[in-house]
């Protein structure tokens, strides 16, 4: 096979990380030496790491994050492509589909992940769907419309009558972008800011859409920081704070001019430190959770947007996955297989196991992860594996390290499902196309919300491990960048006719995301606090009371119920300031507490702790109001919390991970 030659000294042209490019690739030779010669092609002209061209939309990140040109810092990649090739234990493509959904499929899966599909099927009525839209931001709910208008098109052209008019849900294009928005009222009597509404001209009576409004200032989930290039904002929604690109002046955001710095490492950011406490994903409840992915989804989309990025979606897959075993096995089936013997367990156990080896045999091993343990033995671990490790007569002793290192990638490639998942695979691959390393850690933010959570829990015992591994860089010589390397082509499985040329063309993309996930994961896996405020307000708004007569006799019942306990309650009801905590594992299960400007959910374990003699273990946890619960960080404010959430009950209990 014959490369052209671009001269050592002066090229003729621009080359671009495009398609076209991959054509100098004979069709016909084998995987590796496609890989191997397309990896000279890019010493050659200079392309790993870095583009040229302002106007063309790189697959790499931008020259301000290069990281080692190096011809060793690439080798690692196209050296773990090879010996994927080389083990031949492959998914079988005709597993998983890759294609184009048409336009109204690819819409209605979208507002059936954002909830939303009774927007689609045409069952009217004050359900969820209803809750949600009243809550959207002006930039989301336009982004909802300009969905719902893409389907109802796509339906009428297919000659299909669409269940539901979106004319129904939202005003008309004129009305929604002339209308003024009127001033917010700095307070309303409720405690909160007052919510916006979009004024409607047309006559027909149309349900109300307001926007979002977040809570008052001096009790917002975060508080008001100076927009400094160390302190991500988790104030206000993320597609609100690119305005710059969404009016086509990109050189005005702030946050890309930033990079523009000749700085070869990667940008640290602190997170901010709440009043109301910093947030992890295992701090709320799975109702409160789901509820974070139907906004993060529409919110990542409108950011997107923003941006100009299309954000595009892999057809679901047709299974075809087993059922029983280990590789090729979803993660689902897995973690239901081990919580019959472990009940509570988040990461699939053989997974544990073998980041468990790793930890105690090979994280000071020269070349972790990079140096291939024999194939042979590989394979014939895994068959052990498959027949002995669930009937606990599998011998650990006689796994190597670079073995275990094998066994652990095989795994992850080997899920029918991709652990980034199939549907938001193209977003994460979006993320390498996003300009600002600030804008990039934004947008894994809210995928790593929206993922299912077997697979957000895996990833997160991966990237912990991970971590671990850099952290031995001085006796393992594995750094940051060449973990990243390794790891890149084992979770960006690219599947289908195209696979080859797409995981090319994002070589230095993928390993660039890696990175970033594995340097940020304790920021990606804190929930916004914008998100907390959005549930809130979703959460109050599906307790409006609705206008059904069925359901209002409910309501009535419930509120019957609920008078009757409040006046069981009054005789012990306490005055401004002052919770009652709950402790029911402990001896003294309850005990009233005057809250003030200082004091914090520590203070109030410590408290139990001194009455009941025992050490910390429990924790403190806002339960109801307008949360479903949520796992309070030990340096929150707590009078903060109780403005925030008045009607919250206060429980202290231990944590379920």
């Amino acid at each position: 096979m014959e490369i052209i030659d671009t001269g050592s000294v002066i090229l003729t042209a621009y080359h671009s990380y495009s398609p076209s490019r991959i054509h100098l690739v004979d069709e016909g030779c084998d995987s590796y030496h496609c890989f191997s010669s397309l990896k000279v092609q890019y010493q050659e002209i200079g392309l790993l790491g870095r583009m040229s061209s302002r106007g063309a939309r790189p697959s790499s990140p931008p020259s301000s994050l290069e990281r080692p040109a190096s011809q060793d810092s690439m080798e690692d990649y196209w050296s773990e492509v090879k010996n994927i090739e080389e083990d031949g234990e492959q998914v079988h493509e005709d597993l998983l589909e890759r294609g184009s959904m048409d336009e109204a499929e690819l819409e209605e899966a979208w507002l059936q992940e954002a909830g939303l599909s009774t927007l689609v099927s045409g069952e009217l009525g004050e359900g969820p769907a209803e809750a949600l839209l009243s809550t959207l931001t002006r930039s989301q709910a336009a982004m909802v419309k300009k969905r719902v208008d893409n389907y109802t098109l796509t339906m009428r052209k297919r000659n299909k009558q669409p269940a539901r008019h979106v004319q129904d849900v939202f005003s008309t294009p004129d009305t929604l972008l002339v209308d003024p928005i009127p001033p917010v009222s700095p307070k309303s009597p409720n405690g909160h800011m007052a919510s916006r509404c979009i004024h409607r001209t047309s006559s027909r009576v149309r349900p109300a859409f307001p926007s979002f409004s977040p809570v008052e200032r001096r009790v917002s989930e975060c508080p008001p920081s100076q927009d400094t290039s160390d302190t991500l904002s988790f104030e206000v929604p993320y597609s609100e704070g690119v305005t710059a690109h969404r009016r086509g002046r990109q050189g005005d955001c702030q946050d890309c001019q930033r990079i523009r710095r000749d700085d070869p490492d990667l940008p640290t950011f602190q997170l901010p430190r709440p009043k109301l406490g910093l947030t992890h994903i295992q701090d709320l409840s799975c109702a409160d959770m789901k509820k974070i992915g139907y906004i993060s989804l529409i919110e990542l989309t409108t950011f997107y947007d923003c941006l100009g990025i299309e954000l595009k979606r892999n057809r679901a897959a047709r299974s075809k996955a087993r059922e029983s075993g280990i590789f090729g096995v979803p993660l689902t089936t897995l973690l239901e297989n081990d919580q019959k013997k472990f009940p509570g367990s988040k990461v699939p156990l053989v997974f544990r196991k073998l980041l468990s080896k790793l930890e105690q045999t090979g994280l000071q091993t020269e070349g972790i992860l990079r140096v291939p343990g024999s194939a042979s033995r590989v394979k014939h671990l895994r068959q052990e594996l498959e027949q002995k490790f669930y009937e606990e007569r599998f011998d650990w002793e006689q796994v190597r390290h670079n073995d275990a290192a094998g066994l652990l990638k095989m795994f992850i490639r080997e899920l029918p499902y991709p652990l980034l998942t199939l549907q938001h695979l193209p977003a994460f691959a979006a993320a390498q196309s996003v300009s600002s390393p600030r804008h990039q850690i934004q947008a894994l933010h809210l995928l790593i919300m929206l993922l299912p959570e077997p697979n957000r829990d895996t990833l997160k015992a991966l990237l912990e491990f991970l971590r671990k591994v850099v952290a031995y860089e001085e006796k393992n010589r594995m750094s940051l960048w060449n973990v990243s390397m390794i790891v890149a082509p084992n979770l960006f499985t690219y599947r289908g006719k195209n696979a080859k040329q797409e995981e090319m063309q994002a070589a230095a993309g993928a390993a660039h995301l890696v990175r970033l996930l594995i340097t940020y994961q304790e920021l990606l896996w804190t929930v916004p606090c914008f998100l907390i405020s959005h549930v809130r307000k979703l959460n109050e708004a599906s307790k409006k009371p609705p206008s059904s007569e069925k359901t209002k006799r409910k309501l009535l019942m419930m509120r019957k119920r609920n008078a009757e306990k409040t006046e069981r309650s009054e005789l012990t009801d306490l005055r401004e300031g002052v919770i009652r905590v709950h402790a029911p594992l402990q001896a003294k299960i309850s005990m009233a507490i005057q809250l003030d400007n200082e004091t914090k959910a520590k203070d109030v374990m410590a408290r139990f702790d001194y009455e009941n003699g025992q050490r910390p273990v429990q924790y403190l946890f806002e339960v109801g109001g307008n949360i479903g619960e949520r796992c309070l960080d030990p340096e929150t404010h707590l009078l903060d919390v109780y403005h925030v959430n008045p009607h919250c009950e206060w429980l202290l209990k231990p944590t379920t991970t």
